[in-house]
């Protein structure tokens, strides 16, 4: 790939960093991407939320997949691109502890078995903790 085309890409990331954070997504994570759609003259953006299955990286074609189960148990997937110019931004609501890069097996199971393990994280609370007890003394 020539220089040129990957000073473009460097420079396009930058700028599309502020919306999509691409370092804090990961699969099993609960996300809410808003993405904008065209109805005719018309355009509006629609979020959806749900699982995230799998992260493709690739530079300028990275990608996530997001499941979510719709009325009367029917599954959707939908795939976004991370750098499209229709996506507005990705909201992660829950990180989950999962030991596979791929969450295919979702697929499968409904109802309880479907869960992911809520992945805890203390480090924030911790440092709010210790500067709440510096400001007492």
């Amino acid at each position: 790939m020539s220089n040129l085309v990957k000073a473009f890409e460097h420079d396009f990331k930058l700028s599309r960093d502020a919306m999509v954070p691409l370092t804090k997504i990961h699969p099993g994570d609960t996300v809410r991407v808003h993405f904008r759609i065209v109805e005719g003259k018309r355009e509006r953006v629609q979020p959806f939320q749900g699982v995230v299955i799998r992260k493709r990286e690739g530079g300028l074609s990275s990608s996530i997949t997001v499941r979510r189960v719709a009325s009367h148990g029917v599954g959707v997937e939908r795939t976004f691109p991370l750098h499209a110019p229709r996506l507005e931004r990705v909201e992660v609501l829950r990180n989950a502890h999962v030991r596979r890069a791929n969450l295919y097996y979702l697929r499968d199971r409904a109802g309880k078995s479907a869960r992911l393990r809520e992945k805890r994280r203390f480090y924030a609370a911790a440092s709010a903790s210790s500067e709440t007890i510096e400001s007492q003394d």
